[in-house]
């Protein structure tokens, strides 16, 4: 495993984890500020941050910036977007244990669609290793009754987007510069997160000061629309051309595990025997995924032969 493939790994490790740990964060703030008009605040101010970067910094990657760079950009920022969005609409339906199950389905979601769309044909490791972390998933987050209600596909349908935007930025990231497509995608999460806040929330509280600058808000804005959008996108659409979307996808399961961490460590919730082996064959099933394949196909023909 060469050195570029090692850094993007531990980057993209660092995306989940800090994902993972605002998680608390973002649950506090939206009793506030509804989801919609979170995001859309969110997503705005890392793309005014990303943006002021570009113009003083980066100013020679805007000289690239075309109709397909456009395209590719909206097509990133339409499926996540669609991720945000049908797990927050699903979440008034469902739970979100069983909202956090089905949105870790991407983890499976990702290899099929890398071949049916990019004809990548999963390794034998990615396999084995996206069946561990599926049933880690299971365990960590189904502690609830299984019926499956309206709330269920609307959570389908988030996996779908965000296994479509793994795809996606692995299909571009080695096209275009990585910052100049990270402002274009997540200026359209943020347009479109402030549409559908228009529409079907009240949206005057993000304009509120009592609202947006009450301390759960605003510090889980900062720290969202800095580490948790601004740099986690940036990072994962800088990286992500070093490694396979399927890689990328089990690296991403770790983010409810570290979820779980911060609300054991920080909100006091408990961790089940249930979750805490889910954990552990969510971290095995990736593992496995980082095993060079030679060495696996070594060990099960030695197992085979004796």
């Amino acid at each position: 495993m060469n050195r570029s493939v090692i850094t993007a790994d531990i980057s993209l490790l660092l995306v989940a984890f800090v994902w993972g740990t605002t998680f608390v964060l973002v649950q506090n703030a939206i009793a506030f500020l509804e989801p919609f008009s979170f995001n859309g605040v969110r997503f705005f101010m890392a793309a005014i941050l990303l943006g002021g970067w570009l113009v003083i910094n980066k100013k020679e990657q805007l000289k690239q910036l075309d109709k397909k760079l456009l395209v590719s950009g909206v097509i990133m920022g339409l499926f996540l977007f669609i991720g945000y969005a049908f797990q927050t609409i699903g979440l008034l339906y469902t739970t979100s244990s069983k909202a956090g199950f089905i949105t870790g389905l991407s983890v499976v979601l990702v290899p099929v669609f890398s071949f049916m769309l990019l004809k990548m044909k999963p390794g034998f490791n990615a396999i084995i290793g996206v069946s561990i972390a599926t049933a880690g998933l299971y365990l960590l987050t189904m502690t609830d009754k299984v019926s499956l209600n309206i709330g269920d596909a609307y959570v389908l349908i988030c996996a779908v987007g965000f296994a479509l935007h793994i795809i996606f930025t692995g299909k571009y990231s080695s096209k275009y510069p990585a910052l100049l497509l990270t402002v274009i995608q997540v200026g359209t999460v943020a347009f479109l997160s402030v549409i559908f806040a228009f529409f079907t929330e009240n949206w005057q509280q993000a304009f509120q000061a009592e609202v947006i600058f009450r301390t759960n808000v605003l510090t889980a804005l900062i720290v969202t629309s800095l580490f948790a959008t601004a740099l986690a996108f940036f990072a994962q659409t800088a990286f992500q051309k070093y490694t396979t979307p399927t890689r990328v996808a089990l690296i991403f399961a770790m983010e409810p595990v570290f979820a779980a961490a911060a609300g054991f460590m920080w909100a006091n919730e408990s961790l089940s025997f249930s979750a805490l082996t889910g954990c552990l064959l969510i971290f095995a099933g990736m593992i496995f995924s980082e095993i060079p394949a030679k060495k696996t196909s070594f060990i099960f023909k030695k197992k085979a032969a004796s």
